[in-house]
């Protein structure tokens, strides 16, 4: 078979696992809906810079809506992935008060979810150990994140934590028993990746005596439908290009950095992703401020022009943000707050690590003091 015969198959076979992946994931959605008891979630961030409005309305307000409908919510701070592929963690201290900040802002009930740090969480940790048994290095090696993550960081000599960077991810998925995990498209392998531990982990070593059931699920994909939003210089919205609006500045510098942002010289506005990128960034984020179609966003302006564009979108973004920042304010001026949510955070994901850690030890025939 010629190479790109193989390009074209692999090619065919991706496409069709995509398309089963959002089916099952727009099954699980109706379950949810129905009866969302039976799920537990797991998701999170690295605190890597502050939360930005790419994170808001690609993930933080579909986390929020899930908890709103009954889902067992645990959040993790990634903070051991800081150092995957860097060679300092910087103000980790002050980014994951950060990030808990945000979190709370935004609208995560911290009477309803688990919010913890995982290098607070041993028993968790410890689980790496077993899980890298049933994993090999070309399973690793190939794994697409690894790729992308080793291409980000220049191509720098990989590290042991870096290869294994999928399994640390599975047991942050599995130590909770999560059988709901939002992603995206791009994250999808590493999900497949804790399902195969979680089945392989049941085939190899079994079960604690008299159970009935594996000690871990295997987690079902909830993929997001995230809009792609750009950054205000029309490039990806990301933290390293310095192009985003972080949910902690004020509406001044919300209003300062929109008026720099780039559009075109086309007096009418219109809503066309491909062909004006920049326009239709802002159309669509005044859109998602204020749940319209982008649309009649674009109508509405008409030929106002990128100045008028700019000041809607502006307004729009400033009014949804206001109640974000307001509590986000109250909760900078009393950082106990966010002190009790991880205190509380770690000694729940803690009890729970314990308790799976345990299970696994008994699969492994290794409990040998009672």
């Amino acid at each position: 078979m010629h190479s790109d015969e193989i390009a074209n198959l692999e090619s065919t076979v991706d496409e069709a696992s995509l398309r089963r992946s959002e089916r099952l994931s727009d099954e699980l959605k109706a379950k949810i809906q129905e009866d969302a008891s039976p799920f537990r979630m797991l998701t999170g961030d690295r605190p890597t810079g502050r939360l930005h409005l790419g994170h808001y309305f690609g993930s933080l307000k579909n986390r929020v809506e899930l908890q709103k409908q009954g889902v067992d919510s645990w959040f993790i701070v990634a903070d051991y992935q800081v150092i995957t592929d860097r060679d300092a963690v910087g103000e980790i201290k002050d980014r994951v008060f950060g990030l808990v900040t945000d979190y709370l802002a935004v609208g995560i009930d911290p009477a309803k979810a688990v919010i913890f740090p995982h290098s607070q969480i041993p028993a968790l940790n410890e689980l790496v150990l077993p899980f890298l048994s049933i994993v090999t290095d070309s399973e690793l090696r190939r794994n697409p994140t690894v790729k992308a993550e080793l291409d980000a960081s220049g191509n720098r000599p990989m590290s042991g934590l870096l290869l294994t960077y999928p399994v640390h991810q599975a047991a942050d998925i599995l130590f909770c028993k999560a059988n709901v995990v939002p992603v995206g498209k791009d994250q999808l392998p590493h999900l497949e990746q804790a399902r195969v531990i979680a089945q392989r982990f049941d085939k190899r070593y079994g079960r604690p005596a008299g159970a009935t059931h594996p000690i871990f699920p295997r987690p079902q994909a909830l993929l997001s439908e995230a809009p792609s939003v750009l950054g205000l210089d029309g490039q990806k919205m990301s933290k390293s290009r310095g192009n985003t609006i972080e949910l902690g500045m004020s509406a001044d510098e919300t209003a300062k950095l929109l008026k720099k942002a780039v559009t075109d010289s086309e007096r009418r506005i219109t809503y066309d992703p491909v062909n004006r990128p920049e326009v239709s960034n802002l159309v669509q984020l005044t859109a998602l401020a204020t749940n319209r179609d982008p649309h009649e966003v674009a109508d509405e302006i008409g030929d106002g022009g990128a100045g008028t564009l700019k000041r809607v979108t502006t307004e729009a973004i400033n009014e949804m943000m206001a109640p974000i920042r307001a509590r986000r304010l109250e909760i900078e001026n009393d950082q106990a707050i966010v002190e009790q949510v991880l205190r509380d955070g770690i000694a729940r994901a803690t009890e729970q690590a314990e308790e799976t850690l345990r299970e696994v030890h008994e699969a492994l025939h290794m409990i040998y003091l009672s």
